[in-house]
């Protein structure tokens, strides 16, 4: 192993691991939480997770860990070692994404395009969630990689079986993943058509197919025993994403414009700027370079491009453009890069660009050397206000504000449901008179009900800003995790579930109850 190779693992090592337990014991990631209840609810003679949306092969990996280690099977050590699996697979993706690079480019660009992926902020995020995320981008970077040497050796049986087994881990973590399955298809059916002996690929496509599909039925079997559970799981995690079902949480998608969306409120800030950019110029010298590559290069371009472009054409269309729905093709922008700084012929100005492109992920993870933010803000109010004191906030997150003393009393007010509900709305202003405090705890509603079609939320919070409401700012917790860009700008499930933006507000100006009732009159 040569040095640089190992300085690459000691990086994707502490980016992938580093304090895993984050959150100083609270959890906010919906996904994650589900996950964890699930997985602290198996015993070693009911393996049904009781939970559908995804498949029970990640619940069934986390809790081989709590039986190998001895660990009391509770919710906190769930959701650990449920990291502890995201951070394993996003630690291979590294080894992955460097086998991917070492086909297409020198050993020296593979080892910058491999620090580009190990410092990508949004892979470092995911390293850190128990959720699905980094299993898929590990099967996605895995059926490239087996494309390619399907390309090589077309009629070999031992990649097709691969392809079965990988596919089937896939599947079994979640349905959709039968997506990640493009690149191997689209290599088959070229392989296909360029053969001279076709009858060779019905049997090895056959077998790919049957054996992925026992082992997802193997490793998720519950998808089967308790199937009309689990469609109905899928059905509905379906029609959230489509928005036939309109639910409070996706609000911040109404009136988006596909594709643009990611390209404007995701990439920049899970590349991080700078590798954004340079990712984007590299796109538009793909024309230029394409040229130079050998055959078998081109080939291989040609596997990434179409499998990635299939899948955002289909994702990035959907009502639903949460962060995670994009995550597998976070890879693109370091390839990319890559692809850009192979064209730079100056070593001082490859540098300088390797600094920027890597900088913005050295910041984020320095969110992981300090205490949450929410814990943080919790600590201020107890040594700040008084005890005693009324605080109106928000409902609808995972968990609230981890405020411990209960001496506070905290009205987690539904605002979700403020305009479509008369009772919440003749209720709002009294809680608003009696309040003292009120708390913001993120971004999620102010931002995503402000237009006309929620015109009492809209009020609420504009008369809150302006300071006509009789409320004034006396402090904000900002994360200073993303360079040069606000991650309240962002798609809100960057920032909210580990760093939210938090505002308090003091009552200054008491007004009677008959003046809030009327800012909320039309």
């Amino acid at each position: 192993m040569s040095f640089k190779l190992g300085l690459l693992l000691i990086a994707a090592f502490l980016t992938r691991f580093l304090n895993l337990n984050w959150g100083s014991g609270n959890f906010f990631h919906p996904d994650e939480n589900n996950m964890a209840v699930s997985l602290s609810q198996m015993t070693d003679v009911n393996f049904d997770p009781h939970f559908y949306a995804y498949g029970q092969f990640p619940m069934y990996l986390g809790y081989f860990i709590l039986k190998v280690f001895a660990l009391p099977n509770n919710f906190a050590n769930s959701v650990l070692v449920l990291r502890f699996w995201s951070a394993i697979f996003s630690f291979f993706s590294v080894g992955l994404f460097y086998l991917i690079l070492k086909s297409i480019f020198n050993r020296h660009l593979t080892y910058l395009g491999s620090l580009f992926f190990i410092f990508t902020p949004g892979l470092i995020q995911d390293a850190h969630f128990g959720t699905t995320e980094s299993l898929l981008i590990f099967i996605f970077l895995a059926n490239i990689l087996i494309a390619f040497n399907i390309l090589k050796s077309p009629i070999s049986w031992r990649y097709y079986f691969l392809a079965a087994f990988v596919n089937g881990l896939g599947l079994a973590a979640k349905i959709s993943a039968l997506v990640f399955l493009y690149p191997v298809l689209i290599v088959i059916f070229a392989s296909f058509i360029k053969s001279k002996h076709r009858l060779h690929f019905i049997p090895k496509t056959f077998s790919l197919i049957l054996l992925m599909t026992v082992i997802f039925l193997f490793l998720s079997p519950y998808s089967l025993i308790n199937f009309d559970n689990f469609l109905s799981a899928q059905k509905y995690e379906t029609s959230v994403a489509t928005g036939s079902s309109q639910v409070f949480y996706t609000r911040q998608f109404i009136s988006t414009t596909p594709y643009l969306f990611q390209m404007i409120k995701v990439f920049p800030y899970t590349s991080g700027l700078f590798l954004f950019i340079f990712g984007l110029l590299g796109f538009l010298l793909l024309p230029h370079t394409f040229k130079k590559f050998s055959h078998f290069q081109r080939l291989r371009w040609l596997v990434i491009l179409t499998s990635s472009l299939i899948y955002f054409s289909y994702f990035g269309q959907l009502f639903t453009k949460w962060t995670r729905f994009v995550s597998p093709i976070f890879f693109i922008f370091p390839l990319f890069t890559t692809l850009f700084i192979s064209q730079i012929k100056r070593p001082l100005v490859t540098f300088f660009i390797v600094i920027l492109a890597c900088f913005p992920g050295c910041l984020f993870l320095t969110q992981y050397f300090q205490p949450d933010i929410r814990y943080t803000a919790s600590r201020w109010i107890e040594a700040h206000i008084p005890p005693g004191s009324t605080i109106l906030s928000e409902a609808g997150n995972v968990n609230n504000i981890p405020i411990t003393d209960i001496n506070y009393r905290v009205d987690n007010f539904d605002f979700y449901n403020l305009d479509s509900n008369p009772v919440l709305q003749s209720k709002l202003p009294s809680l608003i008179d009696q309040a003292q405090y009120i708390l913001v705890p993120s971004r999620r509603i102010f931002k995503n009900q402000s237009s006309s079609q929620f015109p009492y939320s809209q009020r609420y919070y504009q008369h809150l800003f302006d300071g006509s409401l009789g409320f004034f700012e006396i402090k904000k917790f900002s994360p200073q995790t993303d360079f040069l860009l606000n991650p309240e700008s962002a798609e809100e499930t960057w920032s909210i579930f580990d760093r939210p933006t938090i505002r308090i507000y003091q009552k200054t100006n008491q007004l009677d109850i008959a003046q809030y009732e009327n800012i909320f009159s039309f």
